[in-house]
């Protein structure tokens, strides 16, 4: 019945449903599930596996490539599955779970979690549940929208499920690149010195006979829900291509611009989309994820080539690329996160890294990743993976929330995830700071003045006198590090009485 895509004889007697499936699921397992921000994550399984969770009590330790679609982590969290979970979510039913001490979540980059993996920090790999378009005629499993961590589940997994999706385009099939790093202490080298190199396979290659069930589904991948850009993120795109402008005016960067890494989420996104109405050409791409800015840098000749981990778009984007990917097919590649992210390629590529932040403090520290510093919010993700390696590392964030009832621009950051030293540029609708080449004390005026909303400068500054009283290299007055957040937390604003 699957002929074009489960291509390898002897295969199709292991086709079952999810429910038969989710049967090979024991307590106290530890589970591999393909997923890459909403893309390419399994359908059936987490749903089979809730149901019969259900119906007999299991935990299970979860580790997928970043978070999930569907609702997945919020059926599995509601069916009382999750043990632990790792590396990344975005769930609010997981989130609250986490932040009740219900679920142990790890916050991990997401280049390391494989390596914890193939190192046995994380325990045996139980199982693997892979999306996949085809199996090739050797036993090649073809991943659909996302790689992640799903080439090394499968091969470390003792069992591996494979949930054939006919919603997502056969396509896909030949624009991945496979290639999984050899054991340390004697590891190879990453031989990738452009965006554009291929340098792996088409397809996951395990042994056959580790396929144990074989799932087949009809669901399309889950839309991005990012919202459009709007006034603040087009100020901040603006500030951006200005900043780098007088870059390749003094000759620090050259004209075509260097290969540019981009979080997930609204402000990266919008940001990105900016750079439509720039001067700037012959765009490359070196990042995890290829959202809809990639695309519509694409078809308006801005972009030529973009590597990542996985796509993930709106439902109008979906529609316009999976359904003429020919279109895409000599300018886009899927890869390992582990390569992806690498830190040895991000370096030598010398990326312009762009990523986005909960809140900053008048010294360039950065939370991305914690509410007030105890609350989870979704996890660092690959972010730290590029700030500490790439050639320029760049904040973004809008300066104030919540109506202007927070400041993104705090004296001390609640909890630190990129520290002073890995920042370079941070930016905001009110403008950019160029922290490099700065001691703290250099910092502190440009990141109130020019970061700021003109609601908190006051308050930041008369903070940085009183702090001056104390000395030092980074001074700070202690006992009012975290008033403005102790304000919110009372108050439900940062704002001055």
């Amino acid at each position: 019945m699957y002929a074009d895509r489960i291509r390898m004889r002897g295969l199709n007697d292991r086709v079952m449903s999810a429910d038969e499936a989710a049967l090979l699921f024991k307590d106290g397992m530890v589970v591999g599930m393909s997923g890459f921000t909403r893309a390419g994550d399994a359908k059936d399984m987490p749903i089979a596996l809730a149901k019969r969770a259900c119906q007999q009590p299991m935990k299970l330790t979860l580790i997928t490539g970043a978070s999930l679609g569907h609702d997945a982590d919020k059926t599995l969290t509601e069916a009382g599955l999750l043990a632990r979970r790792l590396p990344f979510q975005v769930d609010a039913t997981l989130r609250a779970a986490i932040n009740r001490g219900e679920v142990m979540f790890v916050d991990q980059h997401l280049s390391e979690t494989v390596e914890f993996l193939r190192a046995g920090q994380l325990g045996k790999l139980d199982i693997a549940v892979i999306e996949a378009v085809a199996i090739t005629e050797d036993g090649g499993i073809v991943p659909s929208s996302s790689v992640g961590n799903s080439a090394s589940f499968a091969i470390l997994a003792d069992k591996v499920i494979v949930e054939i999706n006919l919603a997502q385009p056969l396509g896909f099939e030949g624009m991945h690149d496979i290639w999984i790093p050899g054991r340390r202490p004697h590891r190879e080298p990453l031989p990738i010195v452009g965006v554009a190199d291929r340098v792996g396979e088409c397809a996951i290659r395990i042994p056959p006979e580790k396929i144990a069930a074989i799932i087949i589904t009809d669901t399309p991948d889950s839309a991005s829900n990012n919202l459009p850009p709007d006034e603040e993120t087009r100020q901040i795109a603006g500030h951006l291509i200005e900043f780098f402008q007088h870059e390749v005016k003094r000759g620090r960067l050259p004209a075509v611009l260097p290969a540019i890494q981009s979080g997930i989420g609204t402000i990266a996104n919008a940001v990105l989309s900016g750079f439509i109405d720039s001067p700037f050409s012959e765009l490359t791409m070196y990042s995890e994820v290829l959202q809809d800015s990639t695309f519509e840098l694409m078809d308006a000749g801005k972009m030529a080539f973009a590597s990542g981990s996985s796509i993930t778009v709106s439902k109008r984007m979906q529609d316009k690329v999976f359904g003429n990917l020919d279109r895409y097919r000599d300018k886009v590649l899927l890869r390992p996160q582990e390569v992806s992210n690498h830190p040895e390629v991000i370096r030598r590529l010398g990326l312009i890294a762009l990523n986005t932040a909960l809140e900053a403090d008048i010294y360039g520290n950065i939370n991305s990743t914690h509410v007030g510093g105890t609350h989870m919010m979704n996890g660092i993700g690959g972010s730290g993976d590029f700030t500490r390696n790439a050639f320029m590392s760049i904040f973004a964030t809008k300066s104030v929330a919540k109506g202007g009832r927070i400041s993104s621009i705090v004296p001390m950051v609640a909890h630190v995830d990129h520290n002073e030293h890995d920042v370079d540029i941070l930016v905001t609708e009110q403008g950019i700071a160029d922290l490099r080449t700065l001691a703290p004390r250099e910092r502190v005026k440009l990141v109130i003045e020019h970061c700021a909303h003109p609601s908190y400068r006051d308050a930041l500054k008369d903070y940085y006198r009183d702090a001056l009283r104390y000395g030092g290299q980074t001074p700070h007055a202690l006992e009012r590090a975290f008033e403005m957040h102790i304000r919110l937390r009372d108050s439900g604003s940062m704002l001055p009485a």
